[in-house]
């Protein structure tokens, strides 16, 4: 018999579909699915895990934070510990009939370590079992099943022991570090603080970009710009381009406001090919997704889905060069039969002979690719997201681009300025890959020597801007230029903050909470990217076979040390810091019956409501909605006072809420 577990079920029907020629049929151990089938003269069975149903854990008397000392966390070592019951045990029943197991879950290094958790697993139900093996494809499409399951490998345990090693120091660190933070702060229960290795640098880069907005001082500065006219109207700079200097501007504003005429001095044209843009691994694809209004969470997880249905390749990816053995034409053929006919054959007449190479070649999967067409159409956010796979796609495959830009230097009363103009020649990749927009900027035919008219001299006074906040897409950017997590983590990462209530999503900004947080791990390694930075480079040589998982998680144990020693010393500060900010973002706004600040509490059955502060001399209190997140918004309601609120509740949108209910405003209007 032939037992293949994969990841997830959708993988384990649709890879025994494919396997058995669409023969396959499905029964059930207990709550397990298995998918079954004979072929070649063997039985076969399929099932699918729910990811990873072995999870590290501390032992059981370990896990009482109040009795613990979070450094005593650091050298106790981990145990296994079965989550999904029921799967093991349908595992335990196949187990027994002497299988030869093939692992076919996703080849990464989660996918690699949840398969061996199975064979050891496994094992330790049969030790008779010896005939293993690895099936690695890149898209469970019928041709690269069949080729995977024809071509079966060896399992690579040292991708697994890789794999494993992010687990065991990520446990030891978030837990260690969350205890310390947690009982410091008297934060417990529901409301208790998160650390993390790869999350409290990320944090650090948020918090440190908005006191840079906060603390931005705006600097004054002029620019000189000239109306032009010929046939169209078009403006042109002064090639000082900002003047910092009142006088200096205003001096040759005076000089020249009244000109009636500007005398074209060069004209410099060129024609510019524009490369298409390079294939989409993770991290590329997740910043355009945001772009398209996606959280990276939610853009990743419609890519596993689509992944898993055959029609777009693996999506976890640091690829950006399509290997030779890619079947390209074989792809655009089954476009060619889809809504994207136009384009295909765009590609297929005019395309490029090679298609684009990005920077970075993995010999693991190839950059995110369609390998298949919807049998039933897709619609709203599978479809944005499949949409925007295949554009990339094919853009990559498409003609260069060919624009022209003009640079035109002209003379006004003997002072220089300058303009552009810009047009697209011939759009060839851009009419298929539509999410750029180009700020076409065409100017009339212009001839050296020639005089236009000026039709008017502006004198523009503006500040300088702060920086912008991140984006969840240039996040995930900047994370992945300082080793900060992987392709398959950095979109996680970000979703924790929020789950914790250390940042908004929309704008992404770090919280009061956060940012006493890092304030008060200021100067600690633990939101030093550097730190985080080599550890993963150590991972990295775990699964090269260069360096054992002992070792690093060793290495990891004395970093934390060394953490840890710096933290108790200032246990005082990061005590007062946290409180006070805690205080600050649990404040929903003034009781309007004395004035005092009203903020968040917690009942003793967990039901969260708003008192005021005066308590007992006020005995004010507002119930609140019980799901979502509660933010203040500064305002009162016009017809109680009571401070309004704004609730974002789960795949609802965002709303404001007057907290009184007795509010008069929210009794329905007599007729």
């Amino acid at each position: 018999m032939k037992l293949v577990i994969c990841e997830k079920n959708i993988a384990a029907r649709r890879i025994a579909y494919i396997l058995s020629g669409g023969k396959s049929k499905s029964t059930r151990l207990g709550k397990t699915p298995v998918y079954e089938f004979d072929k070649d003269g063997e039985h076969w069975q399929v099932v699918g895990l729910r990811g990873h149903i072995i999870n590290l854990d501390y032992p059981a008397g370990f896990n009482q934070w109040s009795k613990i000392h979070p450094r005593e966390l650091i050298d106790v070592e981990p145990i296994k510990k079965v989550s999904e019951k029921s799967i093991a045990a349908a595992l335990k029943t196949l187990a027994e009939k002497h299988p030869f197991l093939i692992i076919a879950t996703d080849f990464d290094r989660e996918g690699e370590l949840i398969g061996v958790e199975i064979v050891d697993l496994l094992k330790g139900y049969n030790k008779s079992i010896n005939l293993i093996k690895r099936a690695k494809f890149s898209a469970i499409t019928g041709y690269e099943i069949k080729k995977a399951f024809d071509q079966l490998e060896e399992v690579d345990y040292n991708l697994s022991s890789a794999g494993e090693s992010r687990q065991a120091i990520d446990l030891i660190w978030g837990a260690v570090l969350t205890r310390f933070i947690s009982l410091t702060s008297h934060r417990f229960g529901r409301d208790f603080l998160s650390i993390g290795r790869v999350q409290s640098p990320t944090l650090a880069l948020l918090v440190k970009r908005e006191k840079e907005i906060k603390g931005f001082k705006p600097e004054t500065f002029w620019k000189i710009i000239a109306v032009l006219e010929k046939n169209k109207i078009f403006n042109a700079t002064h090639s000082e381009g900002q003047f910092w200097d009142e006088k200096q501007v205003k001096t040759i504003y005076e000089k020249i406001k009244n000109a009636k005429e500007a005398t074209v001095k060069k004209v410099d044209k060129k024609i510019v090919k524009e490369f298409p843009p390079s294939p989409f691994n993770t991290t590329s694809f997740l910043q355009t997704a945001t772009y398209l209004g996606l959280s990276a969470t939610r853009a990743m997880s419609i890519a596993e889905e689509l992944y898993m249905s055959g029609l777009i390749s693996y999506p976890r990816t640091d690829n950006t060069v399509y290997p030779g053995s890619l079947n390209i034409k074989g792809i655009l053929q089954k476009l060619s039969n889809s809504s994207f006919s136009k384009e295909v054959a765009e590609v297929l007449n005019n395309g490029r002979k090679y298609p684009t190479r990005g920077k970075k070649m993995t010999t693991d999967h190839p950059p995110i690719h369609p390998v298949g067409v919807p049998a039933g159409g897709l619609t709203g956010e599978k479809r944005k997201i499949y949409e925007l796979i295949v554009r990339r796609f094919l853009a990559t495959l498409a003609k260069d681009a060919i624009s022209e830009t003009v640079d035109v230097s002209l003379d006004i009363s003997g002072e220089e300025f300058k303009t552009k103009g810009y047009r697209v020649v011939e759009s060839n990749w851009k009419s298929i890959y539509t999410y750029i927009r180009d700020k076409t900027k065409p100017l009339p035919e212009l001839v050296e020597g020639e005089k236009i008219v000026v039709s008017k001299i502006n004198l523009k006074e503006d500040q300088t801007k702060p920086p912008k906040r991140y984006t969840q897409g240039s996040l995930i950017t900047t994370m992945e230029g300082l080793s900060l997590g992987t392709k398959s983590t950095r979109h996680e990462i970000i979703n924790k903050l929020h789950n914790r209530k250390y940042i908004t999503l929309t704008p992404l900004a770090p919280t009061p909470t956060a940012v006493a947080v890092i304030d008060a791990l200021d100067g600690c390694d633990v939101i030093e990217p550097k730190m985080t930075a080599v550890l993963e480079s150590d991972m990295d040589a775990i699964s090269e076979g260069k360096k054992t998982l002992e070792e690093t998680v060793n290495e990891s144990r004395q970093m934390l040390t060394n953490v840890m020693k710096e933290l108790e010393k200032d246990k005082d500060k990061i005590k007062k810091s946290i409180q006070t900010a805690s205080t600050q973002q649990d404040t929903i706004g003034k009781c309007p019956l004395c004035g005092k600040n009203m903020v968040v509490r917690f009942s003793k059955n967990r039901k969260r409501f708003v008192g005021c502060t005066g308590f007992p001399d006020c005995k004010n209190t507002y119930p609140l909605p019980q799901k979502g997140y509660i933010n203040p918004t500064q305002k009162t309601c016009d017809t109680c006072n009571a401070p309004i609120v704004r609730v974002k509740a789960k795949e609802k949108r965002a709303w404001e809420l007057c907290i009184n209910p007795n509010c008069s405003s929210k009794k329905p209007k007599k007729r």
